[in-house]
């Protein structure tokens, strides 16, 4: 299935700038234990917030706030997957730097 994106860029932590990819968020919600059907679903309302904001740029910090947001609403070991694997594998401090950022 193609997935029309439009053409918002994220702002990565070190300032680089990569086109916005309807499946790595997807990939990501996966690798946090979601199903697919749900994966797709949390993907999608990503991509309409985007949509809808008209926004051209998003941070990586801000679209991990929204995905664990909405990982969260369906299902805190999920969210917990993902700071667990943030804070074990990427030596990041999600829940903090979350924190900081409200």
């Amino acid at each position: 299935m193609v997935i029309w994106t439009p053409e918002t860029y994220v702002i990565k932590r070190d300032g680089r700038k990569e086109p916005f990819i309807y499946e790595k968020v997807v990939m990501s919600c996966l690798k946090a234990g979601a199903p697919p059907e749900v994966a797709r679903k949390i993907a999608t309302k990503i991509l309409a917030k985007i949509v809808v904001e008209d926004r051209k740029e998003v941070t990586a910090r801000e679209l991990t706030r929204w995905i664990l947001e909405l990982l969260k609403q369906e299902n805190e070991e999920w969210y917990r997957n993902w700071i667990i694997f943030d804070r074990a594998v990427k030596r990041r401090k999600t829940e903090e730097e979350l924190k900081q950022g409200q």
